[in-house]
């Protein structure tokens, strides 16, 4: 007998909030995205990632609960965003739940990798032990959670446009997403 998993969706969000820190990036990378976040709901209730702690400090940052209408997103209304869903089996979502609480409960071990996000832009890769930006934090994720990628050890936001089985479900103003 053939038992089959039932399949799940996680949330990949590709931002772009047009602060000095974002526009900083955009100018290193040439990307269209400075920031990724992983949501684990279609109405992004839970959109987990590490950034900003404080909306009005961009320099003190670690792993953040991101909400659309709160932080910085409320603080920075237009911010541009592609929203994409990707279909995993109910043991990897689960997986990256229990990775996601884990990293919540111990959140104060954990900080804002700034040097390894500017490294990035130099093509230098500085990895330090429960330091995480954006990008390291969402692959982290998927890699602990045996999510199948080929995304590269040196991560930017974009690079999660190529992951397999990805479909885009929104492109626009983050405020304006609604799921329908």
């Amino acid at each position: 007998m053939v038992v089959h998993e039932k399949n799940t969706k996680i949330y990949i969000i590709l931002t772009y909030t047009g602060t000095i820190l974002s526009k900083i990036i955009r100018i290193f990378t040439r990307d269209e995205f400075a920031h990724v976040s992983i949501a684990l709901d279609v109405n992004l209730k839970e959109m987990y990632s590490f950034g900003r702690l404080n909306p009005y400090n961009p320099f003190i940052g670690g792993f953040v609960h991101e909400y659309m209408d709160k932080g910085t997103f409320k603080r920075f209304r237009k911010t541009n965003a592609q929203i994409y869903c990707l279909e995993l089996t109910e043991k990897q979502v689960k997986a990256i739940k229990n990775i996601i609480v884990k990293i919540n409960k111990n959140r104060l071990n954990y900080r804002f990798n700034l040097f390894g996000l500017f490294a990035v832009a130099f093509k230098i890769r500085i990895k330090r032990r429960n330091h995480f930006y954006c990008a390291e934090f969402v692959k982290y994720v998927l890699d602990e959670a045996k999510v199948h990628n080929e995304l590269p050890e040196m991560i930017r936001p974009e690079d999660f446009k190529s992951l397999k089985g990805l479909n885009k479900v929104y492109s626009g103003l983050l405020r304006e997403y609604k799921y329908n």
